[in-house]
This record gives structure tokens, C-alpha cells and sequence, in this order.
């Protein structure tokens, strides 16, 4: 009986630390790009803030993970980003032409691509 309570006494402590370790293990990463904020004197960059916040925020906070996945590491292409926003994926939800319009999800690419792109540096991916 003993040796049965120190075998789950002992793969209790091992889980508890390995959960600690994923949870310190988390990208240092946060709201703003690494070589600082976004740049939101294009006018499509500004408006694409907008629509992020209004539709995206929610549930991907400062393009963080929350609620969601974080989605400012993505190094997805444009056609990938609009795909998903058009037709969501398990919890996420599709965002119609009469939620989001076309002229709006290219708004929405362009500042997702500016979490990533910043006084000439790249985080992850592609150039935008």
C-alpha cells in the first residue's frame, strides 16, 4: 500500500513540474512586434487595426493567444489568412462578405502582416 501511495505521490510531483515547465516554456513573445509597435501610418494598416478589433480581439488578444491560438507567429500567406477567415476552423468562426468585406479582410491581411514586419525586420515568414 505504501509503495502504491509513493508511486502516485511521485507521478503527481512529476506532472505538476512538467506543467510548470510548459507553462514558463510559453513564447516571451507579446502584443507588440519585437522591434516595437506597429506602424499604423498607412492608412490600410489603420484600417485593418480596426477590423482586427472589432472582429479578432476577442478571442486573439493584441494578436496573443487567449481564447485562441496566437496569431501574430503565424508565417501564413495571404491566401491561407483570408481562407481562414472566410471559412473559420473548429472554434473559430467564418467571417462572411457581410461581416467582413473583401476591401476589410485585405486590411485585416495587411495589418496581421505588420504584427510580423517592423522597421525592416522580420519576425517570422515572408516580407508582407
Amino acid at each position: 500500500m505504501k509503495k502504491h501511495l509513493l508511486s502516485l505521490v511521485l507521478v503527481s510531483l512529476g506532472l505538476g513540474i512538467f506543467s510548470l515547465l510548459q507553462i514558463g516554456c510559453g513564447t516571451p513573445r507579446r502584443g507588440e512586434p519585437l522591434v516595437g509597435p506597429v506602424d499604423l501610418s498607412d492608412p490600410q494598416v489603420a484600417r485593418g487595426k480596426r477590423v482586427f478589433m472589432q472582429h479578432c480581439h476577442q478571442c486573439h488578444p493584441g494578436g496573443e493567444g487567449g481564447l485562441a491560438p496566437a496569431i501574430n507567429d503565424k508565417p501564413l500567406p495571404e491566401f491561407l489568412i483570408k481562407f481562414q477567415v472566410r471559412n473559420g476552423l473548429g472554434a473559430m468562426p467564418s467571417f462572411e462578405e457581410t461581416k467582413i468585406t473583401p476591401d476589410e479582410l485585405d486590411d485585416l491581411v495587411k495589418y496581421l502582416k505588420q504584427l510580423r514586419w517592423t522597421d525592416g525586420k522580420l519576425y517570422r515568414g515572408k516580407e508582407p
